[in-house]
């Protein structure tokens, strides 16, 4: 039977729970309405702990016995689950599922579940994991401090640490036959990235102010718009002078050779005049190494490396606003010569992305392919 006492001239509830004395003290003065109300409050516990429905942080939120029981009330339910907690069974789930993963996306997920996911949700059986639970867990993630000179993660950002947590879930729920609580729960909205491309006489001088060393580098980049893993990675075997073709079949990620991002990646991609004079050229000075383009010891050229001694202190010097190698677009090599043509999306003989729809959504301008595939004014 509990009792309402004061201590400090505030009122105390005491009362029994799960064998434990407790004893929690409000903030209501003592005196005859204050105690009738307690009186209210501690009827109501008791018919509740009668029940078997008493939460105690929903009455005691702050005290630390409420901690307590929560955890006490997880383990209860950890017993009586038939189904494993939620790390081991993300665990089995990667290593069932990276069979079919490039390193890049094994090296992502597990940092993924590492740091944010099995932390988080480590303690719970992974059928017992809730849709609140879930939202909660984006909402902690979305205030997380952002990269480049962002306040808090991007929404891309958060979608994609939410995508491993969908599908162990909705694993988990075929296998144990539950209902995946990411049922209902949509993808954030991701803004439209503003890309703004470089124009023909920016391409120009671009390619006539970098050093000389890298300049048949982006004459490349520029008339075939390989993605940087593509063109780091591309060897003298993929090019065809021939056919006058590259062959985009190995990329370079992280230092090591491995296919291409996708399958609609694997394709060639016809050179433009100024791209065959620049491979020609550059034949010369790495022709007697694997790599297109290496450093003097013919290892493949570091991206990071690149863009931050190289592609950075170019844009400064030119006065170009700093951005990524990604708003380089592919151009037509008679366009230098002055030719004006209607441009035609075109993703089977070049562009850096093999659909189409990618390539005008994210370079809406001056995308011109091989002059072989122009329209008529």
């Amino acid at each position: 039977m509990g009792s309402i006492n004061s201590r400090y001239s505030r009122l105390v509830i005491e009362f029994r729970y799960r064998g434990v004395r407790c004893r929690e003290q409000t903030k209501l003065e003592d005196n005859p309405p204050n105690r009738k109300r307690a009186k209210q409050i501690l009827e109501r516990i008791e018919a509740e702990i009668t029940l078997g429905i008493f939460d105690y942080a929903k009455y005691f939120p702050s005290s630390k016995k409420a901690a307590q029981f929560t955890e006490h009330n997880e383990r209860i339910a950890q017993i009586h689950a038939d189904t494993p907690l939620f790390s081991d069974f993300a665990n089995l789930w990667y290593h069932e599922s990276e069979v079919g993963w490039r390193s890049t996306h094994k090296t992502h997920v597990r940092g993924t579940l590492d740091r944010y996911l099995t932390p988080y949700f480590e303690k719970k059986a992974v059928s017992q994991v809730t849709k609140a639970e879930i939202l909660a867990f984006r909402a902690k993630i979305s205030k997380l401090p952002g990269r480049s000179g962002n306040e808090t993660w991007s929404a891309e950002h958060i979608n994609h640490t939410m995508t491993p947590l969908r599908q162990i879930l909705n694993e988990a729920a075929d296998r144990f036959e539950f209902n995946s609580p990411c049922r209902g729960i949509k993808s954030l909205r991701v803004p439209k990235t503003e890309v703004e491309p470089f124009t023909i006489e920016q391409v120009q001088k671009i390619i006539s102010t970098v050093r000389a060393d890298f300049s048949c580098y982006y004459t490349v980049r520029f008339f075939t718009g390989m993605r940087s893993a593509e063109i780091n990675g591309l060897q003298w075997r993929y090019v065809d002078f021939d056919r006058q073709q590259i062959l985009v079949r190995k990329t370079l990620v992280r230092g090591e050779i491995t296919t291409t991002k996708n399958d609609g990646s694997l394709r060639e991609i016809e050179m433009s005049q100024p791209v065959y004079d620049a491979l020609k050229e550059q034949k010369k000075i790495t022709g007697e190494h694997e790599f297109v383009f290496c450093n003097r010891l013919g290892q493949p050229l570091d991206n990071n490396n690149i863009t931050k001694r190289v592609w950075y202190p170019l844009l400064r010097h030119m006065g170009f606003k700093k951005t990524s190698s990604l708003p380089i677009t592919t151009y037509n090599g008679n366009a230098l010569a002055g030719r004006r043509r209607k441009p035609r999306m075109d993703s089977t003989t070049n562009g850096t992305h093999h659909h189409g729809n990618a390539v005008s959504r994210v370079f809406p301008l001056c995308t011109q392919p091989h002059p072989t595939r122009w329209l008529s004014v």
